[in-house]
């Protein structure tokens, strides 16, 4: 194998498990830290930096960082450690989640932190069609720099999705406004209760750029005997949330079916236990660990005591003069393909329908995009689906100066991947208003300190902590199910995120291996806890692995290799269980290992994205 470039960007971002994945590219270990240290308003601003909205995400987020975090596959489980609860031996990841939530809850006043309104605009003016995540990341990115942002919204406050399909149960309204109010504050022009009904009229408008950042507003139907007889009691799931946010439905049926098993249908359930159901059901057509909805989401909702059905295909809604009875299953199983095990299809078993009865369903079974005020003739190429074509990295359409964000882009995802779209569509435009390639992206700065400050001291607290993950404590259903506005989730006290915030193995503060420096005395290997430094012969990657001191079977994580040694051998570290721990630096007599925080910076929109015109040198008298 070729030494490991250790200065390319992606190397170390790579090891960040939880920031690799992470859609905006978070620093997580340095705000967690920061959380330790009790400096909220520090751990909110880094936050507020890369992800915009760390109160809202700090509850709502989907966490595609935990299933990444380094300590669900360096954990022992507890049934090794002697338990006998073999259903809590799941190795569980820092909850990363919810500490950027008590970061949010324990700040002051950060307002004087915010950047300032500019005094004078640079004359571009942009167009921001919704005024969801994406579009207010856009608004957030470009305003600082003089862009005057009109954000377009039908409805009278901002927030899109974050408020009209989020229940306040889960997120209040007021964590909504102060962080949607941190961004319409910078000096943006928000045209509320304003609705965009033409693509043309907008560009006859002389903006510099458009972004649509409009969502997926359409809920799928269920197109089954009985549906247009019993209309008036059958409701698509993210309309009714949203009647249901800005207060104009405020009750339900006593008996209510939930057809779909997403993030959405979790909400329907759970809001319509608070509006007087009784007896509320989720049914889905598939099985239960196939389901799209998160499974703290799922978990949230049998907490609450909703049972989930599955393998339960709707056939029919069975009504009597217009009023709904039931809804009519066909029982199914889940078969796969001999070509591969994604390969899944959902069959009749034979067995006798089933049918449920209830007064009302809510359908959750899918979004899609809907732009009917996007005229077919404007310019916008739009593909077989429906959907525009876009560059998946400028964001940008067939019309140059139109770019889409979010739901809009490509379908229903969730907030983070808004926000992340929101920032690289903010690049785009800027390069575009100032006559530049917006095909040419900026790379990030990437930093790395080495964390020493004594011989068997590091700046950072290098201990292993061996808790198991600390749950976030819940109100009394009693209270939360009488009342929407009450928020079930409590988040942590100051003591016990400290305790959580412990848990991470600060992935952040990497090995970094001096082969100049290295006597091969093999002093590492025998202090490392993993096993994971092995000194060896080269050789290809495949036969590499497999002669490590502990064999690297994870091929999604790299080997840090060094150049050849003075006895011929290389230096090999699997990156993929490493503790961080800084036992290999403490122990190497000559300082070959050192801990070195890497942090790394995505390049926002204004002048550091920009390519720099190259210095004129003076003309020689």
């Amino acid at each position: 194998m070729k030494p490991t470039d250790i200065g390319a960007p992606d190397y170390f971002h790579k090891v960040v498990d939880c920031q690799w994945a992470c859609p905006a590219h978070t620093p997580v270990p340095e705000y967690i830290r920061l959380i330790a240290a009790g400096r909220y308003d520090d751990a909110y601003m880094v936050n507020w930096t890369s992800n915009v909205f760390p109160g809202i995400l700090g509850r709502t987020c989907d966490r595609p960082c935990e299933p990444a975090c380094r300590r669900g596959r360096v954990e022992d489980a507890p049934a090794e450690q002697g338990k006998e609860s073999a259903a809590s031996a799941a190795r569980e990841p820092v909850a990363i989640c919810r500490l950027k939530r008590v970061a949010a809850d324990n700040k002051d006043d950060i307002r004087a932190r915010l950047p300032a309104v500019p005094k004078k605009k640079n004359g571009k003016r942009i167009a921001c069609v919704g005024a969801g995540p994406a579009s207010l990341t856009v608004a957030r990115d470009l305003a600082p720099h003089g862009y005057h942002v009109v954000v377009y919204d039908g409805d009278v406050k901002a927030g899109g999705m974050i408020r009209s399909q989020i229940p306040r149960f889960r997120l209040p309204e007021e964590v909504i406004d102060e962080e949607v109010g941190y961004i319409l504050g910078l000096g943006i022009e928000f045209r509320a209760g304003k609705r965009v009904d033409s693509m043309k009229a907008l560009l006859a408008q002389g903006y510099d750029a458009i972004f649509v950042g409009s969502g997926a507003p359409r809920g799928r139907d269920v197109d089954i005997p009985g549906r247009k007889e019993a209309a008036k009691h059958i409701h698509i799931g993210i309309d009714w949330l949203s009647s249901v946010s800005f207060g104009h439905i405020d009750k339900i049926a006593k008996r209510v079916i939930v057809l779909g098993g997403g993030n959405t249908a979790m909400d329907c359930c759970r809001t319509s236990k608070r509006l007087g159901g009784e007896d509320v059901k989720v049914i889905v057509r598939s099985g239960f660990e196939q389901m799209k909805a998160s499974p703290w989401e799922k978990e949230d909702a049998m907490h609450e005591g909703i049972p989930i059905l599955n393998y339960l295909v709707p056939k029919e809604f069975t009504q009597q003069k217009g009023k709904l009875t039931g809804v009519t299953f066909e029982k199914v199983a889940a078969k796969f393909d001999a070509d591969g095990p994604g390969r899944r299809r959902l069959v009749p078993t034979g067995e006798p329908d089933q049918h449920f009865e209830c007064d009302e369903v809510l359908v959750a079974v899918g979004q899609e995009n809907a732009f009917p005020w996007i005229e077919k003739d404007c310019g916008i190429e739009f593909d077989q689906s429906g959907m525009p074509v876009v560059d998946k990295v400028a964001l940008q359409s067939s019309l140059p100066r139109v770019f889409f964000g979010g739901d809009a882009a490509f379908g229903p995802k969730n907030i983070i991947w808004a926000v992340a779209h929101g920032h690289d569509a903010a690049v785009s435009i800027d390069k575009l208003c100032q006559g530049e390639d917006v095909s040419k992206r900026p790379p990030p700065m990437v930093h790395l300190m080495s964390q020493k400050m004594g011989i068997h001291e590091w700046s950072y607290d290098s201990e292993i902590a061996l808790d198991r993950r600390y749950k976030v404590p819940w109100r009394e259903a009693s209270q939360t199910l009488k009342n929407i506005k009450i928020e079930v989730e409590m988040g942590f006290d100051r003591a016990t995120a400290f305790k959580e915030a412990e848990r991470c193995l600060n992935c952040d503060v990497q090995t970094v291996f001096s082969n100049t420096l290295c006597i091969e005395c093999d002093a590492c290997v025998d202090i490392c806890p993993m096993d994971c430094i092995t000194f060896t012969v080269n050789g290809e990657e495949a036969n590499l692995r497999t002669r490590l001191n502990a064999p690297a079977r994870n091929l999604t994580q790299d080997l840090y290799v060094s150049s050849t040694l003075k006895t011929g051998r290389i230096m090999a570290k699997d990156e993929d269980v490493c503790l961080h721990c800084g036992l290999c630096a403490e122990r190497c007599p000559t300082g070959a290992w050192d801990m070195q925080k890497f942090l790394l910076e995505m390049t926002p929109a204004g002048p550091g994205c920009r390519v720099r015109a190259p210095r004129k040198e003076p003309v020689p008298a």
